[in-house]
């Protein structure tokens, strides 16, 4: 076979791409991500605003979200779904700007089946957590804080996932913008033995306190069960049923 000896240093190897990364993009070097974060606060995207909460217990998770979306300073819509069964015990609930949200449900659901396709078994709880705090750091995704929640075969999970990435396993945890509010309620009400009901109405009196405060949460409440059996979600216009 011949030898190539063509001088691909300039103009050629810009046409085959050999200035660029063989594995790339990279972590955080998709095209214009810096200038997309930049953005993601303006006035003209549509956002959750948002208070979700997670809670642990030895039967499974609860999540809750509220189902206010606003764009600026406008209420958008009064019935967004906040929560979503990505696995078939996980779920994830969102928080921060909608499109990207959605997206980000979109792969997660996908490669969670993909997963499953391929390996004949359920991803772990522990792997879906890293892949979406991996999808996150991507930059593909602003700005996306999610709580992640499933059980595995090692029990029960609650993971808290920053918008940059960051992963933490947590008992409880909340996200959106009333969070102090929420999570003055799951101080006071959390203890090492609650049951999956008890989460219920811990979750809920949570929600409810940051919608009496927050002016981005409000008009109802989704509430997410995850146990062995799988993912259960329910919409309520109102606290009276679950508190």
């Amino acid at each position: 076979m011949r030898t190539p000896t063509d001088d691909l240093s300039d103009g050629a190897s810009l046409e085959l791409g050999r200035d660029q990364p063989v594995f790339g993009p990279e972590l955080g070097e998709f095209e214009h991500s810096e200038r997309r974060a930049a953005q993601a606060d303006g006035e003209g995207e549509m956002k959750t605003g948002t208070t979700t909460v997670g809670i642990r217990t030895a039967g499974g998770v609860v999540m809750a979200t509220d189902m206010r979306a606003s764009l600026g300073g406008m209420v958008s819509s009064k019935d967004v779904q906040k929560v979503e069964q990505i696995h078939p015990r996980g779920a994830l609930t969102i928080a921060g700007s909608v499109s990207a949200a959605q997206n980000l449900i979109s792969t997660l659901k996908a490669e969670t089946n993909l997963y499953e396709a391929r390996r004949g078994k359920d991803m772990s709880m522990e792997a879906l957590s890293t892949l979406t705090g991996n999808l996150l750091r991507t930059g593909a995704f602003f700005i996306v804080q999610p709580i992640l929640g499933g059980v595995d075969d090692e029990g029960a999970h609650i993971y808290s996932i920053d918008a940059l990435g960051g992963t933490t396993e947590e008992e409880y945890t909340v996200t959106g913008s009333g969070s102090q509010y929420a999570l003055g309620v799951l101080e006071q009400e959390y203890h090492d033995d609650v049951t999956v009901d008890e989460a219920k109405t811990i979750a809920a009196k949570a929600i409810q306190s940051a919608v009496e405060r927050d002016l981005a949460s409000g008009n109802g409440i989704n509430v997410a069960v995850v146990t062995d059996e799988g993912v259960d979600i329910t919409r309520h216009k109102d606290f009276d049923g679950l508190l």
